[in-house]
């Protein structure tokens, strides 16, 4: 799907609420070059037919690419949206917006696991809107974050040492339920993360 235009329009324009449902929250965190991505499309492969799993695309305003699976969006495409209550959650990084649709609020409702690729800085109001939010962290030595960074070379990532470098103060640091060492191993990386989304 690609969203380049403020006509954009369907479920994921559901206004948020902060009504207490029966589904579970997955947040997937971690910086860049962990391989967030890689762990996510894993599990949505695995868990392809159960229902009971939901894996929702961001919508960014920044041009596609093979290492993430996003909505494109344009800048007015998404301002709009966001002003109809069409994201549940949102935030900006490196110079570009990023939103997780609505449409979750009826997946949570519906009582499923709604898996999502977010930054840090929503925890907290996703923690305080839901009650059943679990924060997984994706993470890996700094030479791998490195390495995987310079490979990737996104020009909309902007400079790859000053994304390795990017880190929250300590004391701004939400704690992880689960985190998953993907500096080694992929299999090894991806059972742990399956496990982590499957938990009860």
């Amino acid at each position: 799907m690609d969203l380049r235009s403020p006509t954009f329009s369907s479920a994921e324009e559901t206004a948020p609420t902060t009504e207490v449902l029966p589904g579970r929250l997955v947040l997937v965190v971690g910086p860049s070059g962990a391989g967030k991505d890689t762990l996510i499309e894993a599990a949505r492969v695995m868990l392809a037919e159960d229902p009971g799993f939901v894996f929702t695309r961001r919508v960014v305003t920044r041009p596609a690419s093979e290492a993430e699976n996003n909505v494109v969006a344009d800048e007015a495409g998404f301002r709009a949206v966001a002003a109809r209550g069409g994201f549940a959650l949102s935030w900006e990084a490196h110079g570009h917006h990023y939103g997780i649709p609505s449409a979750i609020v009826a997946d949570l409702a519906a009582g499923r696991t709604v898996i999502v690729n977010v930054s840090r800085t929503v925890i907290g109001e996703a923690r305080r809107r839901w009650p059943d939010v679990t924060v997984v962290e994706v993470t890996a030595p700094a030479d791998v974050l490195a390495r995987r960074i310079a490979a990737r070379a996104r020009p909309s990532d902007g400079a790859g040492p000053e994304r390795l470098a990017r880190r929250l103060e300590p004391g701004d640091r939400p704690s992880a339920d689960a985190t998953i060492d993907n500096g080694g191993e992929l299999d090894t990386a991806i059972s742990a993360f399956l496990a982590a989304i499957v938990a009860s």
